[in-house]
């Protein structure tokens, strides 16, 4: 069984999270990512700087929650998010997406978090 606060303030918000396919993906979240990011060094984040997406989003919550190290790595030319500068212990930008350099800086930056994490 899932545990899933309570909104409220209004009986749709209350209804929409007791929906079986909301219980269904909360009870996920508990029951598979958290124990996966808890067992973790670090998290991980990969984006292209844009909007994103709602599983991105849960786990950088999920990684502020839990205190985790964030090392966001941003493909492409568009901006970082403000808010994600400030909550990642490191930012990687990759412009031109993997290659040999791309992989040297990514493991110099993996390294640099991982040791702040002990």
């Amino acid at each position: 069984m899932c545990s899933i606060p309570s909104a409220g303030h209004s009986k749709v918000a209350d209804d929409f999270w007791q929906t079986p396919h909301m219980r269904k993906w909360v009870d996920h979240i508990l029951t598979e990512m958290k124990p996966k990011l808890e067992s973790s060094t670090c998290s991980l984040v990969l984006t292209d700087g844009r909007e994103g997406d709602v599983k991105l989003w849960v786990e950088i919550g999920a990684s502020i929650m839990l205190d985790k190290p964030i090392l966001a790595v941003v493909f492409g030319s568009d901006p970082v998010p403000r808010k994600l500068r400030l909550v990642a212990d490191e930012v990687v930008r990759l412009e031109d997406g993997i290659n040999p350099e791309a992989s040297e800086k990514m493991k110099r930056a993996i390294t640099r978090v991982m040791r702040k994490a002990k």
